[in-house]
């Protein structure tokens, strides 16, 4: 794995911030992980806005693995926010949420979310899950060309 080309784990939840971490390590995953613990701090981080003004926009995660039950902005939001922009349109973005409503399943893919994951209760299957979500895009998937 690259390890300088960065994840963005947008995740308010510490437990599932730890066991993502752990599951993508656990599958060799070496790639730098940028949590967000909120809709806002995602944006400034993809943005270079508040605390992450100046930040460099030519270092786009090459992964966004977003919750959608954000405090502040919500990842919908975020989501509808990234596909807005021309830097980030591409972004690969994967919904990771405990939330299998179809009224979100659908928001999710109408505003152009890559994949679309129900976290598993099971911690063993919630790290297959990550595992598997890394492995494929990080290593089958061919990205987007950058613009």
């Amino acid at each position: 794995m690259d390890a300088d080309k960065t994840i963005l784990l947008v995740e308010d939840n510490p437990s599932d911030v730890l066991l993502t971490k752990r599951a993508l390590k656990k599958a060799g995953i070496a790639n730098s992980i940028v949590v967000a613990d909120d809709g806002e701090v995602a944006l400034d981080y993809l943005f270079g806005t508040g605390a992450y003004a100046g930040h460099d926009m030519s270092q786009l995660p090459v992964l966004t693995l977003l919750d959608l039950n954000l405090p502040k902005v919500a990842g919908l939001d975020v989501l509808r926010r990234i596909r807005q922009d021309a830097r980030t349109r591409r972004l690969p973005v994967i919904i990771l949420t405990t939330s299998d409503e179809p009224r979100d399943v659908g928001a999710g893919y109408d505003l152009g979310v890559n994949s679309y994951v129900t976290k598993p209760v099971d911690f063993n299957q919630f790290a297959h899950a990550v595992e598997q979500l890394g492995l494929y895009w990080l290593l089958l998937n061919e990205p987007p060309p950058r613009e």
